[in-house]
């Protein structure tokens, strides 16, 4: 006869009816954790769950190294994994005014140097960009002179057929049109963050948007209001207008900062970037007539292509 299977579990002790057995074998058992688990946790310090000190030297040296790394590239204080912004090509609204000025007052105050706009030259370098450079170049317009030319212009055509018809008076700005934007140009003198007037805002609506700005006097506009400015303007004028924006009004600001202070503000990077939103106005009304004006310094070259590295160009602006 085959040997008679002893009941599982039971071990020595005495046999338990079946009922019991079933039971006992379907209850859940708990397995004690084998020593290969406690050496994974302890390391190379035993089962003790303690590093030694020769391991904690090490991971303190190498963790002071990188941190010596990343200041000597962002600056001190910066943050262990910096984050780069894409540029955002959106058109400008009233809702984004509230939302996108706190994170640029944000950016501004945590990390000046992180955005390209103040960059070391080497004096060797630039004495040989120098070299290259046009020794008498000529003098260069800006939005004042062509407008106060065309106006001259316009004054006398009119002036001339009117008093050959009628002899009536050239007309000008109404009065309250004049009033209006001086007080906008006083704001925007002033302007740091928050709302712009809605007067400044349908400047590009306008036909005479040339003339209207000339009245804001640009020269006189702090960096953020800038920044504002090419946000409306870049979204809101045809593209042709939008190069003429950028080439007498947001160039020469951008030259004259960058010669004035050895850098670039930040929020007339910003406006670089902002400007991207039409490429070939951009292309054609900073990139190109910088190029060909023959005074463009090496550091000029390096703040303003770096937007070309940080920013997504359509392939046929970029070619």
């Amino acid at each position: 006869m085959p040997k008679a299977r002893r009941a599982r579990g039971s071990g020595a002790a005495p046999a338990l009816p079946l009922a019991e057995q079933i039971l006992q074998d379907a209850a859940p058992r708990v397995r004690e954790k084998r020593g290969a688990g406690a050496e994974e946790q302890g390391g190379d310090g035993g089962g003790d769950g303690f590093v030694d000190a020769r391991l904690s030297r090490r991971i303190l040296e190498q963790a002071r190294r990188q941190q010596e790394e990343l200041e000597a590239e962002h600056g001190p204080g910066a943050p262990a994994a910096p984050r780069q912004r894409s540029a955002v090509l959106a058109p400008a609204s009233d809702s984004e005014d509230d939302e996108e000025w706190p994170s640029l007052e944000k950016a501004a105050a945590g990390r000046s140097g992180d955005y390209g706009g103040e960059v070391e030259v080497d004096p060797e370098d630039e004495k040989a960009i120098e070299m290259f450079m046009n020794k008498n170049p000529p003098m260069r317009r800006t939005l004042a002179d062509i407008i106060m030319e065309k106006i001259t212009e316009k004054q006398t055509e009119v002036e001339t057929a009117l008093s050959e018809l009628s002899g009536c008076p050239m007309p000008q700005l109404d009065p309250r049109v004049l009033e209006v934007y001086r007080g906008v140009r006083e704001v925007l003198s002033k302007y740091r963050s928050g709302k712009l007037p809605k007067a400044f805002k349908i400047i590009p609506a306008l036909s005479n948007w040339e003339q209207i700005l000339y009245i804001t006097e640009p020269e006189t506009w702090t960096a953020a209001a800038m920044y504002q400015a090419t946000r409306i303007f870049s979204s809101n004028l045809k593209e042709r207008m939008a190069q003429r924006f950028y080439n007498l009004v947001l160039l020469p600001r951008i030259r004259d900062d960058i010669a004035e202070y050895k850098r670039l503000n930040f929020h007339l990077y910003m406006a670089l970037k902002k400007a991207l939103f039409k490429p070939a106005a951009w292309f054609k009304g900073i990139l190109i007539p910088l190029c060909e004006s023959g005074t463009c310094t090496l550091r000029e070259a390096i703040i303003i292509g770096s937007i070309l590295t940080k920013c997504s160009i359509p392939v046929l602006h970029s070619r």
